[in-house]
Protein backbone atom coordinates (compact mmCIF):
# COMPACT_ATOMS: atom_id res chain seq x y z
CA UNK A 1 0.00 0.00 0.00
CA UNK A 2 1.66 3.55 -1.55
CA UNK A 3 1.43 6.36 1.17
CA UNK A 4 -0.24 8.88 -0.16
CA UNK A 5 0.35 11.41 2.73
CA UNK A 6 2.66 14.36 2.11
CA UNK A 7 3.43 14.30 5.95
CA UNK A 8 4.98 11.52 8.29
CA UNK A 9 2.61 9.48 10.36
CA UNK A 10 2.63 9.06 14.03
CA UNK A 11 1.87 6.33 15.75
CA UNK A 12 -1.68 6.94 18.03
CA UNK A 13 -3.50 4.12 19.27
CA UNK A 14 -6.87 5.79 20.67
CA UNK A 15 -10.75 5.53 20.81
CA UNK A 16 -12.44 7.98 19.29
CA UNK A 17 -16.01 9.43 18.10
CA UNK A 18 -16.72 9.24 14.53
CA UNK A 19 -19.70 11.38 13.93
CA UNK A 20 -21.54 9.89 10.63
CA UNK A 21 -25.08 12.19 9.34
CA UNK A 22 -24.46 13.35 13.31
CA UNK A 23 -24.75 9.58 15.20
CA UNK A 24 -21.65 8.88 17.10
CA UNK A 25 -19.64 5.53 16.16
CA UNK A 26 -16.45 4.98 18.26
CA UNK A 27 -13.77 4.27 15.95
CA UNK A 28 -10.24 3.55 17.00
CA UNK A 29 -7.04 5.53 15.55
CA UNK A 30 -3.93 3.68 14.37
CA UNK A 31 -1.91 6.85 13.26
CA UNK A 32 -1.92 10.73 12.68
CA UNK A 33 -0.38 13.21 10.73
CA UNK A 34 -1.09 17.02 10.90
CA UNK A 35 -3.53 16.48 7.59
CA UNK A 36 -5.44 13.71 8.89
CA UNK A 37 -5.56 10.27 10.71
CA UNK A 38 -5.97 6.78 10.34
CA UNK A 39 -9.12 4.94 11.66
CA UNK A 40 -9.98 1.26 12.12
CA UNK A 41 -13.70 0.75 11.81
CA UNK A 42 -15.31 -1.27 14.19
CA UNK A 43 -19.13 -0.39 14.20
CA UNK A 44 -20.51 1.87 12.07
CA UNK A 45 -23.36 1.53 9.13
CA UNK A 46 -22.40 0.00 5.73
CA UNK A 47 -23.85 3.38 3.93
CA UNK A 48 -21.00 5.98 6.05
CA UNK A 49 -20.80 9.07 4.28
CA UNK A 50 -17.59 10.75 3.12
CA UNK A 51 -17.61 14.19 5.65
CA UNK A 52 -17.35 12.81 9.26
CA UNK A 53 -16.50 14.74 12.01
CA UNK A 54 -14.06 13.68 15.18
CA UNK A 55 -14.29 13.89 18.96
CA UNK A 56 -11.03 12.76 20.42
CA UNK A 57 -8.10 13.63 23.04
CA UNK A 58 -4.60 13.21 22.21
CA UNK A 59 -2.63 11.20 24.90
CA UNK A 60 -1.56 13.34 27.80
CA UNK A 61 -3.28 16.22 27.35
CA UNK A 62 -7.35 17.17 28.93
CA UNK A 63 -8.31 18.99 25.79
CA UNK A 64 -11.04 17.47 23.52
CA UNK A 65 -10.22 18.14 20.24
CA UNK A 66 -13.12 18.64 17.25
CA UNK A 67 -12.47 18.15 13.71
CA UNK A 68 -14.18 17.43 10.52
CA UNK A 69 -13.23 15.47 7.68
CA UNK A 70 -13.26 13.94 4.41
CA UNK A 71 -12.79 10.21 3.97
CA UNK A 72 -10.47 9.66 1.48
CA UNK A 73 -9.45 6.57 1.61
CA UNK A 74 -11.34 2.84 2.73
CA UNK A 75 -10.07 -0.21 2.96
CA UNK A 76 -10.94 -3.79 3.95
CA UNK A 77 -9.01 -7.26 4.72
CA UNK A 78 -11.83 -9.26 4.56
CA UNK A 79 -9.21 -12.32 5.66
CA UNK A 80 -9.30 -10.83 9.22
CA UNK A 81 -11.71 -9.09 9.00
CA UNK A 82 -10.78 -5.90 9.75
CA UNK A 83 -12.28 -2.36 7.52
CA UNK A 84 -10.94 1.05 7.72
CA UNK A 85 -10.17 4.21 6.34
CA UNK A 86 -8.21 7.61 5.92
CA UNK A 87 -9.82 11.06 6.64
CA UNK A 88 -8.31 13.98 5.97
CA UNK A 89 -9.36 16.83 8.01
CA UNK A 90 -11.38 19.74 6.60
CA UNK A 91 -11.76 22.05 9.70
CA UNK A 92 -10.61 21.95 12.55
CA UNK A 93 -9.80 25.38 14.94
CA UNK A 94 -5.95 27.18 15.12
CA UNK A 95 -5.58 26.04 18.34
CA UNK A 96 -6.40 22.27 18.13
CA UNK A 97 -4.17 22.13 14.92
CA UNK A 98 -1.54 23.28 16.99
CA UNK A 99 -2.04 20.68 19.28
CA UNK A 100 -1.66 17.90 16.54
CA UNK A 101 1.29 19.66 15.43
CA UNK A 102 3.24 19.74 18.57
CA UNK A 103 1.65 16.15 19.36
CA UNK A 104 3.12 14.67 15.81
CA UNK A 105 6.38 16.53 16.42
CA UNK A 106 7.19 15.49 19.82
CA UNK A 107 6.11 11.69 18.95
CA UNK A 108 7.72 11.97 15.10
CA UNK A 109 10.89 9.01 14.58
CA UNK A 110 12.54 9.82 11.93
Amino acid sequence: MSNKRKQNRVDLDIYLNKYVAGVPYMARTFDISREGVGLAHLIEPDQAGKRVGLQFQLPGSEEVIYAEGEVVREWADLDHREEGSGVRFTLLTERHRRLIDQFCTRNDVQ
